[in-house]
């Protein structure tokens, strides 16, 4: 039997309403935006900024329309850059835990900002999860 945590959760999975409760496009880009104003202030996140362009813009974008599919919306990535291949893209970097821990650090910075209930926060941090262990590629 459900408890009432997991039959929301279980809502969070059904069609885009992920994507709605985030905000649509823009609440994916907002999220993006302050995932990366977060990296640029944060002192943990020095390493990881410097694996990025000096000029973010287009960091910011991807990662805006990558989480626009991620939330099962729109597939806003695929649309502009084609298929998502994180591994490959991340390839020529050393990631290993304490990137990938960084990188969620700062994504739970960026979700702490945003105007969302806490557990779709806490639903989407652990989604995040995945794609951040996917592009860890040292041990």
């Amino acid at each position: 039997m459900f408890n009432d945590l997991e039959k929301l959760q279980a809502s969070y999975r059904e069609a885009d309403t992920q994507f709605k409760l985030a905000g649509g496009a823009a609440g994916c880009i907002k999220l993006a935006n302050d995932f990366y104003d977060v990296m640029e202030t944060l002192p943990e996140a020095r390493k990881i900024l410097f694996m990025h362009p000096s000029d973010l813009t287009e960091s910011r974008e991807k990662l805006g329309r990558f989480l626009a599919g991620y939330m099962n919306g729109p597939a806003l990535y695929e649309e502009k850059y084609g298929p998502i291949a994180l591994g490959p893209a991340h390839a020529h970097l050393a990631i290993g835990t304490a990137e990938k821990d960084a990188w969620l650090l700062c994504m739970r910075k960026a979700l702490d900002m945003q105007p969302w209930a806490e557990p779709f926060k806490d639903f989407i941090y652990a989604r995040l999860e995945t794609p951040a262990e996917r592009i860890r590629n040292r041990p």
